[in-house]
């Protein structure tokens, strides 16, 4: 897992191709882009930007992928993602390969992760994570999720 700010974002750079692709797509985001989908290189790196209210931790899932890693870029509003490896996680549900997705319960331990505008979080396959949490009280935000290939 990496935290940072997309200004200091040159040594997550060094992870591959297809995260400084979509580190470069985010630097040239323009908040006003409508939810969607935005292919990038195709299926190997694309964004999912997404608008929504934050909610308390306890309206939400973890969950991990395998097939793609993930850059969570908050370009407005500020949310709380809560992080624990999936080594410490029992699953909730079974491992879905075509949404490339599995839900877990809540550990009895987890590490809060406040993203402020212009921050982003990557998480591996081993990474498990529960975005869309408030931090303090519910905000809209405006969110980028770049999921590239690993």
């Amino acid at each position: 897992m990496v935290i940072d700010t997309l200004s200091e974002a040159s040594s997550s750079r060094q992870l591959g191709s297809g995260f400084a692709a979509g580190l470069d797509w985010l630097a040239m985001f323009n908040p006003d882009l409508a939810d969607g989908r935005y292919d990038i290189r195709g299926d190997e790196v694309y964004a999912l930007v997404q608008s929504y209210e934050t909610v308390p931790a306890s309206e939400k899932k973890y969950e991990s992928h395998r097939m793609y890693a993930d850059i969570q870029y908050v370009a407005s509003g500020i949310e709380t993602i809560h992080y624990a490896p999936t080594t410490a996680l029992t699953g909730a549900t079974d491992y879905d390969p075509v949404k490339d997705f599995q839900l877990y319960v809540d550990p009895s331990a987890a590490t809060p992760l406040h993203l402020p505008p212009g921050s982003f979080a990557i998480f591996l396959p081993h990474d498990g994570h529960k975005p869309g949490c408030l931090s303090g009280s519910s905000c809209r935000v405006k969110k980028v999720v770049i999921k590239v290939r690993v």
